[in-house]
């Protein structure tokens, strides 16, 4: 589905339903300790998007029954809940999406659980540094490839690598609409941004290297050489300055 600007009430519901993403991806990420399950965490999300109103948006994904993607340490992406438990320095990925009214939103963070650790601070810190810029692309008459090039510029300035195979996208009416959003790109290319679009914009990285490897699950993605990686999103409003954020959790 091509991505168009929204109207004011489709912008109104659409940060409704970011709301709701924000709040349950803090009750989740507060509730991350040595000795819970992954599986625990998601049964979690799935009853906060239940008492907020909203729809497990994950499960309009074909084959996929869980409220959220959780990823532990070298893993990338769409990591599958399971029974695995937290361990102290785990690198946790929480990556989640509500349905609400007809509108999709989408996000995710990751954090370093019960340690003090300057490499791996470090490693989250610029993949925060990075989300920033790129939501600062997300103005209109800007392009596409504005966003890929600032969070490339961060990610791989601090020498990281941005993962190519995997990226953000628009988010509407579907989970996910046109036009891919890559971590990279080239200033002044790619499709042009208007003011009202919505889009996911996402930092997928790792320490190590840009490949991955697909598990055995079939759905989890793990960085190729086994390094800690990150995985960092919001859902944002192409604005006439400035992007507006509608999941960040960090303000509800």
């Amino acid at each position: 589905m091509k991505l168009k600007p929204r109207s004011k009430r489709e912008l109104e519901l659409m940060r409704q339903s970011g709301q709701i993403s924000a709040k349950v991806l803090k009750k989740v990420l507060e509730s991350i300790k040595v000795g819970v399950s992954a599986l625990e965490l998601d049964k979690l999300a799935a009853a906060e998007i239940e008492r907020l109103g909203g729809e497990q948006s994950y499960k309009t994904v074909p084959g996929y029954k869980c409220a959220t993607c959780i990823t532990f340490n070298d893993q990338v992406v769409h990591g599958v809940p399971t029974t695995r438990k937290v361990k102290k320095g785990d690198l946790i990925s929480v990556d989640l999406a509500v349905f609400y009214k007809g509108w999709h939103t989408d996000t995710a963070w990751t954090i370093l659980v019960d340690e003090k650790n300057k490499e791996k601070e470090e490693f989250l810190r610029v993949g925060k540094e990075a989300l920033k810029a790129g939501i600062k692309q997300a103005v209109a008459g800007k392009r596409v490839g504005d966003i890929g090039a600032a969070i490339q510029e961060m990610v791989e300035g601090a020498e990281y690598h941005v993962v190519r195979a995997l990226v953000g996208h628009g988010v509407g009416k579907q989970l996910h609409e046109e036009p891919e959003i890559p971590g990279y790109g080239n200033k002044g290319t790619g499709p042009l941004l208007e003011e009202g679009m919505t889009l996911a914009i996402e930092v997928i990285y790792s320490a190590g290297t840009s490949d991955v490897i697909l598990d055995s699950d079939g759905w989890t993605y793990k960085s190729a050489d086994e390094s800690m990686a990150g995985l960092f999103e919001m859902t944002v409003i192409v604005g006439k300055k400035e992007g507006k954020v509608l999941t960040d959790w960090r303000k509800v």
